[in-house]
């Protein structure tokens, strides 16, 4: 059907095997025949968790993103490990780095953050029954947590306080579900 819009892989290789991240350079045929190449960044993807807490607010972070030089608001996230179910790694996570456990979990959607330059997907999961527990943050991490209710999240998106793109998404799928404009299966 997209026939037309199709490139097709000749060969390629890797150019880049970091511990967390490679990159691929590929030599392809474009729909008119031409040959170029594409570099991308191959990532196993990752898991959001948006935890709502029983009266309604969220449980937030606060990071430092090195590659922008700054603490960015975020929903608790994290890479899936290479066989690991998408819901046990958010499980996982979601424990790691909050102390927080949850009753109720329920897959939203699935997002391409990148898709320009890189083949990552985050699997978005609402979770709900919260209850505290102990942080156990990997080595070399450092975040801190906090609570805020959904309209002060869509205000923080509004003023440009909050810009990661996951986070963004992740509020106004909260706005759709809570207004009951749109539902989970």
């Amino acid at each position: 059907m997209d026939k037309h819009l199709k490139e097709t892989r000749i060969d390629g290789e890797l150019v880049y095997n970091g511990h967390f991240l490679k990159v691929q350079r590929d030599t392809i045929a474009l729909p008119d025949g031409k040959h170029t190449a594409r570099e991308y960044v191959l990532h196993p993807g990752a898991v959001v968790i948006l935890p709502l807490l029983d009266d309604g607010t969220v449980l937030m972070e606060r990071q430092y993103r090195y590659p922008l030089h700054q603490v960015f608001i975020e929903f608790p996230a994290g890479k899936i490990d290479q066989g690991e179910d998408p819901l046990a790694c958010a499980k996982r996570e979601l424990e790691e780095e909050t102390g927080y456990s949850a009753t109720d979990w329920q897959f939203v959607s699935t997002i391409h953050n990148a898709i320009a330059y890189s083949d990552e997907h985050l699997e978005l999961y609402l979770a709900r029954g919260l209850s505290a527990g102990k942080a156990r943050l990997d080595e070399g991490e450092f975040l801190e947590t906090f609570t805020a209710t959904i309209d002060e999240l869509l205000q923080w998106v509004r003023e440009g306080k909050i810009t990661d793109v996951k986070t963004v998404i992740g509020i106004f799928w909260l706005d759709k579900l809570r207004s009951g404009a749109w539902k989970l299966e």
